[in-house]
């Protein structure tokens, strides 16, 4: 029965609280009506199923769906910069809804640096803002960097990053994960949209960044970072949790879509975990690997330097 089912979700997630107590306070109803529908002795309306099953963030796909089809959420899109601001704000609602503690670990296929990483005040982080806006919108007009001055994000993205870097994180990186930002810099530098001491800057705080991002997998108890050879990697981002899963699937620079579908959710740590197998791990390998990873980039980026100050 769907009500059975709807009621097991709803246990796993309570954990030693009171089923009845729980449903009493959340549909504004008696203990004993509340009892009545656990005990399946009275049905819940579609009202009260829907209203249990978004406040305790429980997929509805299993009721209504197949192995082959899935309901799925997606995020706002985001066309021009004033919509930057639902975006984080929406990704900070994510992390809000999900039960964040020890047994949360966040997976992170990295195609181009995590977008948290470039979440601060830096010129980096502009820069990265302009290249999106003017790749997601098509009406954008193509303006000098010097002159795009995107609206103050400083309060959500700060405490966005600080959130995704308190997780337990695993992020699977290559050679090319920081490829797209470079390309990025030497196009716009190409064009003549971004000065050559613009880009001298946004080189040497994307050099700061990788020397944190190492030191940070040197020191760092619950920071997991792998070299994967095998794979291209895709930014998907999935948030395990023993109690309530969601990955999120990129269809843009700014779109996801979210899905929380618990079979899906856990074909998907199997995915995961077997991409770690075929992976090098860089907190475990020795200083000598470790090295060799991230002494590419710093080489990529030197190249791109000596490009621009020629």
């Amino acid at each position: 029965m769907h009500q059975e089912l709807l009621l097991r979700q709803i246990r796993r997630k309570i954990g030693d609280k009171s089923l009845n107590d729980e449903i009493a306070n959340i549909l504004d109803i008696s203990y004993d009506a509340a009892h009545r529908r656990t005990s399946l002795k009275a049905k819940f309306s579609f009202e009260e199923a829907l209203e249990l099953a978004k406040y305790f963030q429980i997929s509805l796909d299993q009721f209504q769906a197949s192995d082959h089809q899935m309901v799925v959420r997606k995020t706002s899109a985001v066309t021009q910069t004033e919509d930057l601001e639902s975006f984080f704000r929406n990704n900070l609602m994510v992390f809000e809804n999900l039960p964040l503690s020890s047994a949360m670990t966040i997976y992170y296929s990295a195609k181009d640096i995590p977008f948290f990483y470039t979440l601060s005040d830096t010129l980096l982080s502009r820069f990265k803002i302009y290249v999106w806006m003017n790749l997601l919108n098509a009406k954008q007009v193509f303006i000098p960097f010097r002159e795009f001055s995107p609206p103050d994000f400083e309060g959500n993205t700060k405490k966005l990053r600080k959130i995704y870097e308190e997780q337990n994180v695993v992020e699977l990186w290559n050679d090319m994960t920081a490829a797209s930002v470079l390309q990025q810099i030497m196009y716009y530098y190409e064009t003549g949209l971004l000065k050559r001491h613009e880009a001298g800057i946004i080189l040497q705080e994307l050099k700061v960044l990788i020397e944190y991002i190492e030191q940070k997998t040197e020191s760092s108890p619950k920071f997991h970072l792998y070299e994967n050879e095998l794979m291209h990697l895709s930014n998907d981002i999935f948030f395990h949790h023993p109690q309530q899963s969601l990955f999120a699937i990129p269809t843009n620079m700014f779109g996801y879509l979210l899905i929380n579908d618990e079979k899906t959710c856990k074909e998907t740590q199997n995915y995961f975990e077997h991409q770690i197998k075929n992976s090098k791990s860089l907190n475990t390998s020795g200083n000598r690997d470790r090295k060799i990873f991230f002494n590419k980039i710093y080489v990529q980026i030197e190249k791109i330097y000596e490009k621009v100050n020629r």
